[in-house]
């Protein structure tokens, strides 16, 4: 029996998860936008992104099961984090729970040496990005916050077109959106 891929499943639901926040982060969005933001990082960026990775696991992808289902896990602990516990949380806390994910992005990043250049794009994107936005809170300096904005843009663009281009090139049986296959 042929199972469908997951990744685009969950490359989407990261892109446009990560595009409607870094919208924010960037100053496209007013802060009161983040209630949708939570909407979608509970329903798509963490829900469609875990049960994607649970397939990748079914595949025997363990690139793929660790980094949706870790991706899927980050979406759902911000939302949960932002909506109930944020109020009285020092910015230095929230500055080192986003380098973490930086460093954990980092090392996922190595691991996209072996992969597609797009994914290696999409990982090398994201890490800068948590190391703006953490650097924004520990050392109180807004403009990384809006340049973490504008990287993670950049990253749900990368992700986007590698989500795409996985649909697109199995639907037409050839590369049609190329990924720089290794």
């Amino acid at each position: 029996m042929k199972l469908a891929n997951p990744a685009p499943l969950g490359l989407f639901g990261f892109a446009l998860t990560t595009w409607l926040l870094s919208m924010v982060n960037a100053g496209w969005l007013a802060g009161a936008s983040v209630p949708l933001v939570l909407a979608m990082a509970f329903a798509y960026g963490g829900t469609a992104q875990f049960a994607a990775g649970l397939l990748e696991m079914v595949k025997g992808n363990t690139f793929g099961f660790v980094a949706f289902c870790s991706y899927g896990a980050f979406w759902w602990s911000f939302a949960l984090f932002v909506e109930f516990f944020a109020t009285g949380v020092p910015a230095a806390a929230v500055g080192y729970y986003l380098l973490a994910w930086g460093v954990f992005t980092f090392a996922m990043w190595i691991g996209t040496f072996a992969l597609n250049r797009a994914l290696f794009l999409v990982f090398l994107a994201l890490w800068i990005t948590f190391a703006l936005l953490g650097l924004k809170d520990l050392l109180g300096i807004p403009a990384l916050g809006t340049f973490g904005g504008y990287f993670g843009l950049l990253t749900a663009i990368f992700a986007a077109y590698l989500g795409a281009a996985e649909v697109i090139n199995e639907a037409h049986g050839k590369t049609v959106l190329p990924i720089g296959a290794r």
